[in-house]
């Protein structure tokens, strides 16, 4: 199981620091006007929709994809289920903030919240074990 998670654990971070290089080079850090926002604009409101829509549509196929599994399992035979539903979360959080990256860089801070919930959900047994209990069904 150790192994398993160390490759899961590679590819979330390979993951998070990739998309964190993206946002160092291309997304201008630097200058302090790209982190102030306007929400008074309809465009900026819009550009909202994505990092919440991200954070709902990943939550809600990672959720479905656990509770297809068998609860009889063993916790191994559950884990590529686990790495399969993790995946594709990461996948959808990191394509939302790439979107918001290239389509508006101005507002680069809502890709950092989406970066930042990306560190914050790191794979690890505890978790796993945690999100199997509560998203089977009984």
């Amino acid at each position: 199981m150790t192994e398993q998670l160390k490759t899961i654990k590679a590819i979330h971070l390979a993951l998070c620091l990739g998309v964190t290089a993206s946002y160092v080079f291309l997304g201008d850090l630097t200058s302090i006007k790209n982190l102030q926002i306007n929400l008074s604009y309809t465009s900026t409101l819009t550009y909202l929709l994505i990092p919440i829509g991200a954070y709902f549509i990943s939550n809600f196929l990672y959720k479905g994809q656990l509770s297809k599994v068998d609860k009889k399992l063993s916790l191994e035979e559950k884990f590529p289920f686990y790495q399969t539903a993790s995946i594709m979360r990461w996948g959808i959080l990191e394509g939302s903030a790439f979107i918001i990256l290239f389509l508006n860089p101005d507002l680069v801070f809502f890709g950092l919240l989406i970066i930042i919930y990306l560190f914050l959900i790191y794979p690890t047994q505890d978790r796993m074990k945690r999100d199997f209990e509560a998203f089977q069904k009984v």
